[in-house]
């Protein structure tokens, strides 16, 4: 694949971005095309591997190697065609995705892997500019009605790939726009909503009927919809936001970054003014939580002006590099810096919160903590131990929770009597298929908080499953690998 010893003579290809200083200075993507050239260049690293390993390593099971190759040889169009044979929406895993192939690149055991991401990113820029990307309108309708709640990724790469069949498919949305986590979760300045906007287009000239502002269970009963459609499909997410249950938890200031993080996105859709309560400008601002989560807070609160940004973690400082317990092909756990830390901010790591503080009229003004390290017991788990002496106050106007999420809501898998498991995920059984027949399952409500492109991968499979259910055989495509080695 690529250039015989392409890998030997380019070297890994890191994203142009602009200067965090100019960058803070609006909520639009930042970063850079690279020369076509440069791009080529990159594919032409890819090695001829006796096992391509990126292949078990991508959810999707994309076909990495060969996209590498079109892009080497200057084929975009096919490369873009491979590609959409296993990825509905290479738009937004080019953007979002943490690149589990990388980790598992052959090339990366003793190199910098392949920017296979950053091709990815590309190729779909490329289609949508030289207009090869447009509907597939299916020649002709099943009968076959199925619903779809939740706009998320999971639920619009099920409803493409199932309308592609012939059935028909309404997507329903309980907030204004649809997108799910895409629209309301990620700042525009990692995705811009006009990405999202051009692959809707696509999707309802294709056929796909979208309802917003509609709860099922509220604005329309279960009731209704188990009687007007022969399959659902629950692809609502993972929405319960966890709590940090400590003194000063109901302060003013004390804020979910995902109540923080929709706001603003909609504050920068122009659909209302900033609260104060969500305004991070002047304030000192304290981040609780180390994830892709957090580091959006850190950049959103940079945009709005805050006096300081310190992100707090309570588990170690991870290594810079993969060690002996996350061998290579397998995901490491390692230090990542991205591009909203390096926008500014302070990181901060075994550090736990034991209370917020309040003023006399209940806002917050600082918070205290204390220094934890982690022990191995027998069993080999890890124990919390806090280090005496290590109490410290910070100065602080407005702390963001981004602590993860613990299940979907209850109330709407109650209504439709499905099974929920000890984590308060819908259970399924490997045809995606819940304990009602006809109801199906995907994405983070299935199996908890998720990767973007995991939420893609279980629409396209449980459109397949969807389809044998409805039609007896199905002739949608089946993910091709396992994608065991990146569970994360």
């Amino acid at each position: 694949m690529g250039k015989l010893r392409g890998f030997m003579e380019f070297d890994k290809l890191e994203e142009y971005t602009l200067d965090p200083k100019k960058r803070i200075k609006n909520y639009k993507e930042f970063t850079v095309s690279p020369k076509v050239k440069e791009l080529q260049n990159q594919g032409a690293r890819c090695m001829d591997c006796g096992v391509p390993f990126c292949h078990s390593g991508c959810p999707l099971g994309n076909l990495i190697p060969d996209f590498n190759d079109h892009v080497y040889n200057n084929n975009w169009k096919k490369a873009l065609s491979v590609l959409h044979s296993t990825n509905n929406f290479p738009e937004f895993t080019g953007r979002l995705c943490p690149a589990p192939c990388e980790e598992s690149c052959v090339l990366g055991i003793v190199n910098p892997p392949v920017s296979i991401e950053l091709i990815e990113k590309y190729i779909i820029e490329r289609g949508f500019l030289e207009r090869w990307i447009k509907p597939i309108i299916p020649k002709k309708r099943t009968g076959k009605k199925i619903a779809i709640i939740g706009s998320g990724p999971a639920g619009l790469a099920a409803a493409q790939q199932l309308n592609s069949v012939g059935h028909s498919i309404t997507v329903y949305e309980r907030e204004n726009k649809i997108g799910g986590l895409l629209r309301y979760g990620i700042p525009d300045f990692k995705l811009e909503k006009k990405i999202i906007d051009r692959r809707l287009k696509i999707l309802k000239k294709e056929g796909v009927n979208f309802v917003c502002n509609t709860e099922i269970g509220k604005t329309i009963s279960v009731e209704e919809i188990n009687l007007n459609f022969d399959a659902i499909l629950l692809a609502t997410g993972s929405t319960i936001k966890r709590n940090l249950p400590i003194k000063g938890s109901d302060l003013k200031g004390v804020i979910q970054a995902m109540d923080f993080l929709p706001h603003n996105n909609k504050f920068v859709d122009r659909q209302h003014k900033l609260l104060n309560k969500y305004n991070a400008k002047n304030k000192n601002v304290i981040v609780i939580g180390g994830g892709d989560t957090g580091s959006d807070c850190i950049g959103t609160s940079n945009r709005h002006g805050a006096f300081s940004v310190t992100n707090f973690e309570i588990m170690p400082k991870p290594s810079k590099d993969r060690t002996e317990d996350y061998p290579w092909p397998f995901w490491p756990v390692k230090l990542k810096t991205s591009s909203s830390h390096k926008e500014g901010g302070k990181r901060k790591w075994s550090i736990l919160t034991k209370e917020f503080i309040g003023d006399k009229n209940g806002n917050l003004k600082s918070l205290k903590t204390v220094e934890v390290e982690w022990e191995k017991t027998e069993g080999e788990k890890l124990n919390l131990k806090e280090i005496p002496k290590s109490e410290k106050e910070w100065p602080c106007e407005l702390a963001l929770l981004a602590l993860g999420f613990s299940g979907p809501e209850k109330s709407l898998p109650e209504q439709f009597g499905v099974n929920l498991n000890d984590k308060n995920n819908i259970i399924s059984n490997n045809n995606y298929q819940t304990n009602k027949p006809n109801i199906f399952v995907a994405g983070d409500c299935r199996r908890g908080q998720s990767l973007i492109v995991w939420a893609i991968s279980e629409g396209r499979e449980s459109a397949y499953h969807i389809d044998n259910f409805l039609m007896g055989k199905s002739n949608l495509p089946q993910k091709n690998i396992s994608g065991d080695l990146i569970e994360m």
